[in-house]
């Protein structure tokens, strides 16, 4: 068992708050002050292990919907910032080409985005996998990235996306490492619940529509959730030159516009395409991070909550947004907010960062510290300088300090991030996870030098 004694604010959900200790015990939440207990009051067992958060608010680990591990290993790259995606999709793709992807660098790169995530509060990370190299091992790449979230001890929900791969090896390549990963399992989701198998195409400015039926085809008989892009400016001009339409009506003849599927970016969503998307029960994923550089707008997502929405909230990947730090992303869309519609409160972001996007998930158990959810939380330290005279804890995670660390950072009742520092899940409480390590591992594996311009 492990107590969290002393926390000056505890964010249950985005509408409950409570203080003081909050209790764990076989990977759930069992009890905090001033809440409903899973055992009687006074029966919980003596705790195994204390972790100090005065001077802290705790929150529900953040679940980052929207990410591409991959691309931690290319962020920066010259001529991918300011420049249209005709450009940039070649100019990553050269990239691609001259490090050559492969299970090792899935592996390197993927520790080094889980580990960003992990020191920076995100307990669950969906990596939407979009680069699949011809004749690749895709089941060994599939490996690579998992072992780092273990290593790590990260919650992973890998995609096995496309973006204009051979449809029939794409559907082949997904059950292939279903097969591998998570037999059997209802829901494409491990016993331990730390790993789950989804599919996504890129979206239909990438895909055919035997792409997305094979893999809908996949999703239905694993009970996959499926993900997909969509309506960002590029995805709405290559729809509308190919197709003659917009792409959530695409979305919806393909059979993609449904209770399971996540649409990441709405950038250039119209009422009616809004109300389109509540009457079929999919969700949404917010990327401001992403979105705003790459000059694709900004989703209205008061207006898609207002529907009746579910929006989540992630990063994309380091070719895009060039930072994992989900809470830095909560703070900008938070931000830009009243450019496209009402403003968005603090606590209603961090509900995005956290049950929002957890429900496109489809996991009810992540995104909040309810009696019976998975123990995942983070620890804020806000007693120093850069919290000083702020009035509300809670909301000055958001509009303060927005680089911040967390203190203390637990997966499924373990400790993965102690003092600042990682401990990682397959490393003794004492040895800790050297982060200098991870990254000189991929700096090793890319062979690129830092490149100064004047």
């Amino acid at each position: 068992m492990l107590t969290i004694t002393g926390a000056a604010a505890i964010l249950v959900d985005d509408k409950t708050e409570s203080s003081g200790d909050i209790h764990l015990d076989g990977g759930v939440v069992v009890g905090s002050d001033g809440s409903e207990r899973l055992e009687p009051a006074g029966s919980l067992r003596p705790a195994g292990e204390t972790l100090d958060a005065s001077g802290c608010v705790v929150t529900p680990g953040l679940v980052n919907a929207h990410h591409h591990l991959l691309q931690s290993a290319f962020r920066t790259l010259p001529g991918t910032r300011g420049v249209p995606m005709s450009e940039w999709l070649p100019t990553m793709a050269a990239e691609y080409a001259r490090i050559g992807i492969d299970p090792e660098l899935c592996h390197a790169a993927a520790s080094v985005g889980l580990a960003e995530s992990l020191l920076s509060g995100v307990t669950t990370v969906a990596d939407h996998h979009l680069t699949w190299p011809a004749g690749c091992d895709s089941v060994s790449m599939a490996r690579g990235t998992v072992a780092a979230a273990r290593e790590l001890g990260a919650r992973l929900v890998f995609v096995r996306g496309t973006a204009r791969d051979d449809p029939e090896q794409a559907a082949a390549s997904a059950e292939a490492i279903a097969g591998d990963l998570v037999p059997g399992r209802p829901g494409g989701i491990s016993a331990d619940g730390m790993l789950q198998l989804a599919v996504g195409p890129a979206g239909v400015h990438s895909d055919a529509p035997e792409t997305f039926r094979l893999l809908g085809e996949v999703a239905a008989r694993l009970g996959l959730a499926r993900r997909t892009q969509s309506n960002e400016q590029v995805d709405v001009a290559v729809a509308l030159e190919r197709y003659g339409r917009r792409p959530l009506e695409l979305l919806e003849e393909w059979g993609w516009l449904a209770a399971d599927v996540t649409l990441a970016h709405l950038c250039d969503v119209t009422a009616a395409e809004i109300s389109r998307i509540a009457a079929s029960g999919a969700t949404a994923t917010h990327a401001p991070g992403c979105d705003l550089p790459m000059g694709w707008g900004i989703a209205p997502v008061a207006a898609l909550q207002a529907a009746g929405v579910a929006v989540g909230l992630g990063t994309s990947g380091g070719g895009s947004n060039d930072a994992g730090h989900l809470l830095a992303d909560a703070r900008l869309a938070m931000q830009v907010a009243p450019l496209v519609g009402p403003p968005l409160s603090a606590r209603t972001v961090l509900g995005m960062a956290t049950a929002g996007s957890a429900a496109g998930l489809g996991r009810s158990e992540l995104g909040h510290l309810r009696v019976g959810a998975a123990a995942d939380l983070c620890v804020w330290d806000v007693s120093g300088v850069s919290d000083a005279g702020v009035a509300d804890p809670i909301a000055g995670l958001l509009w303060a300090s927005p680089g911040r660390r967390p203190r203390h950072v637990v997966v499924r009742g373990r400790v993965v991030v102690r003092d600042g520092r990682l401990v990682g899940a397959t490393y003794g409480l004492g040895d800790g996870v050297d982060e200098r390590a991870i990254a000189g591992r991929l700096r090793d594996r890319i062979r690129r030098p830092f490149i100064i311009q004047e």
